[in-house]
């Protein structure tokens, strides 16, 4: 699914740059040879916190908002139907929400339990919300939806009693967003957890709050002209939002699992931030020659990553005896040429480099898949 990207003419190769590095990323982190030897930073925070695995779904959240407001807002301009562009969101976040579905179930197809939140569900529901506030609201109205989107999340997260925790619990179990998956999900999560969900129903809502932080950022794109005074306003930002991050966490954790609102604030920034070192090396100091093996990974970025889930899974499934392929490539090949740290990751960085050859041919043969 191609999300949301301006115009040739109006195109940041930068955006480009950033999106192909946070598919990377994601398929770097998602596929270790062997999850008992992976590098802290290449692990989820176990908890409260975060680490550099952390940063790249938000980073992409984030890159979609950015994307939507430089094209939406263009084609506004020009005079096309809000209603026939929302029809179009409708239709996109149908099929990538498909898309993320049939991840989970692939390849055994058990549909009694099958997983209904995950990743490109997430995406789909935020994109979906996102743009439908993006096409009927000001840059302002914007801001109050976003604001107003993490004060609610703040308020069911701290006021409401859970049933024999009471409220204000950010423990894995008793907390308000477990409680509500159980509620609505149970038999239907991640299947390391089966009582909450990391990309579950109320923690959808600061992870659309990430998307409208990203939207913000392509009106400042589209209001500010000057190259310095970009990279200045992005750089400032940025800053901004980690220190407020960064201090909300006397009352509320940073939480990935529960997407709390010090998270989406911080990571917005960080997002920010990463983009204005890649905005001023890309297209204001012109280096976007080197990285276009970045802006190759990103142009068919939803495909890429679904393939990578597909492969993973049938990696998984086929065996060489008793042993999954998988395993038996990382024990056979991989570790005979490293320690079992770096063989694990030599295992992922080969996942990285495979699905760029796909990505390159698709970008050769100018197949940009479209929904």
């Amino acid at each position: 699914m191609s999300l949301p990207v301006p115009s040739s003419s109006q195109r940041l190769q930068s955006l480009d740059v950033f999106r192909g590095a946070t598919i990377a990323s994601m398929i770097l982190v998602n596929n270790p040879g062997s999850w008992t030897y992976v590098y802290p930073p290449l692990r989820h925070a176990e908890w409260h916190g975060w680490t550099f695995t952390d940063t790249v779904f938000p980073f992409f959240l984030w890159i979609v908002g950015v994307a939507m407001t430089l094209s939406f807002a263009r084609r506004v301009e020009s005079g096309e139907n809000k209603s026939t562009l929302l029809a179009h969101v409708w239709k996109r976040a149908a099929i990538l929400f498909a898309i993320g579905l049939f991840l989970t179930l692939f390849p055994h197809f058990e549909f009694a339990t099958v997983r209904i939140p995950g990743v490109l569900q997430r995406i789909a529901v935020c994109y979906l919300v996102g743009a439908s506030i993006f096409l009927y609201t000001s840059w302002r109205g914007q801001i109050a939806w976003l604001a107003g989107v993490l004060a609610t999340y703040w308020l069911l997260m701290t006021l409401y009693p859970v049933p024999g925790v009471g409220a204000g619990s950010f423990a894995k179990e008793g907390n308000f967003a477990q409680y509500i998956d159980s509620l609505l999900l149970s038999g239907h999560m991640w299947s390391q957890t089966r009582t909450w969900d990391p990309e579950g129903v109320v923690s959808t809502l600061p992870a659309i709050a990430t998307l409208l932080f990203g939207a913000l950022t392509g009106h400042l794109l589209r209001g500010v002209k000057d190259p310095a005074s970009r990279t200045a306003w992005l750089t400032c930002c940025g800053f901004l939002l980690l220190g407020l991050g960064h201090i909300m966490t006397i009352w509320m954790p940073m939480n990935k699992s529960l997407w709390t609102v010090p998270y989406a604030v911080f990571m917005a920034g960080l997002a920010m931030g990463v983009f204005g070192v890649w905005y001023w090396l890309v297209d204001v100091q012109g280096f976007g020659r080197w990285f276009h093996p970045l802006a190759i990974y990103g142009s068919n970025a939803i495909i890429v990553f679904a393939l990578s889930g597909i492969v993973a899974d049938l990696l998984s499934v086929v065996r060489n005896g008793d042993t999954r392929l998988s395993a038996w490539l990382f024990q056979n090949v991989y570790l005979r040429v490293a320690s079992p740290m770096n063989a694990s990751l030599l295992y992922a960085v080969t996942q990285v480099l495979f699905f760029y050859g796909i990505a390159y041919v698709m970008y050769r043969k100018r197949w940009f898949v479209k929904f």
